[in-house]
């Protein structure tokens, strides 16, 4: 029963990183669409100021940190989480 429980949770970790990772390309696919419409949009109504950048800049930041977030290791994860668990009933059996 026990392996099961493992497995079980292993797919559920695997899910969700899944469904993190799909939500990131999500929002990059519109981040790219926006974006190409701003540019065109800017250069066709107001060439002579260019304003296109500020949101791709803000937007891109938000994606970025996105992006670090899925794909590496600096988000908390859940096993510093039950590290963490773990210490505290530790120090408080002691």
């Amino acid at each position: 029963m026990h392996i099961i429980d493992k497995e079980n949770d292993a797919y559920k970790e695997a899910k969700k990183r899944v469904e993190e990772e799909k939500k990131f390309y999500t929002h990059l696919g519109v981040y790219i669409v926006m974006n190409t419409f701003f540019v065109i949009l800017n250069l066709v109504t107001s060439p002579d100021h260019l304003w296109f950048y500020w949101p791709m800049l803000g937007w891109g930041l938000g994606l970025f940190l996105q992006g670090v977030r899925v794909f590496t290791n600096m988000g908390l994860s859940q096993d510093w989480e039950e590290r963490r668990i773990e210490k505290h009933m530790k120090k408080r059996k002691d």
